[in-house]
């Protein structure tokens, strides 16, 4: 709903509607179906189901739908998990699937006893070390996450005066033993250098860090973390090692 770092590289930009704008549903970690309904019409013209059919449409895939609740009706018919779910039923404290029938109160807890396959099954794995560790070039180990307040890019989170209140802007956090031998003082501005890249941020002196890890998310757009991190894979998931990389901290010469 807004422009993002990404949407740059965009061929076709398609307007979105918020969730105060949309009627559907949602579905969280519980399990739990909910009603979601829009606060206002889109400014933008169109919720986001209807721009989905119209693109569907396009591309020679009718979708005919009149209201989101078809489209949970439609849900239901394929899909037993969903099999009793409707509009109609998700009222106001919404529905945990698996909810197979029309008469189903939903399943508050999954597993009771033992899961469905049997008792839990556990794979013992070896350790293996990250790809890239502290070295006396590089002394400190940096791990990267969300703040609780920020989510993801921040493109809506960064947004609010409210959250902005709390975390304004980014910072490294790092241990009192770190910052007493790097000479660097809480809140002063400082240059963190990986092999890869370096960005300039605040320093944050914290008990939360151990000795030798650096803390930093990757909401802000104007201290790019990810410049820092390490894109070796994991040899397993095969995703990126951004959780773990060496870096070094520099004081800025005033």
């Amino acid at each position: 709903i807004f422009p993002t770092e990404t949407t740059r590289y965009a061929d076709v930009i398609l307007p979105a509607a918020s969730f105060a704008e949309c009627d559907g549903t949602f579905t969280n970690g519980e399990r739990r179906i909910q009603r979601v309904k829009k606060a206002i019409s889109p400014l933008a013209g169109l919720e986001n189901w209807e721009t989905i059919c119209l693109i569907a449409d396009k591309m020679g895939y009718p979708m005919k739908y009149l209201h989101p609740s078809e489209i949970m009706d439609e849900i239901a018919s394929l899909a037993p998990m969903f099999g009793g779910v409707s509009f109609e039923r998700l009222g106001t404290r919404g529905l945990q699937w698996p909810c197979p029938s029309i008469d189903h109160p939903g399943t508050e807890t999954m597993h009771v006893e033992r899961f469905s396959r049997g008792l839990g099954k556990f794979n013992a794995v070896e350790h293996r070390s990250p790809a890239e560790e502290p070295d006396p070039d590089y002394p400190l180990i940096l791990t990267t996450g969300r703040r609780r307040e920020h989510y993801n890019c921040g493109s809506m989170t960064r947004r609010s005066r409210g959250i902005l209140g709390v975390w304004p802007e980014e910072a490294i956090e790092i241990s009192p033993t770190d910052a007493e031998a790097l000479g660097v003082s809480d809140g002063e501005t400082v240059m963190v250098k990986s092999r890869r890249g370096e960005v300039r941020a605040k320093a944050r002196v914290t008990d939360k860090s151990s000795r030798g890890v650096a803390f930093m998310s990757f909401h802000y757009q104007d201290v790019l973390t990810n410049l820092l991190t390490n894109a070796a894979l994991d040899p397993q998931a095969k995703t990126p090692e951004f959780k773990a990389c060496a870096i070094r901290i520099e004081k800025i010469p005033s």
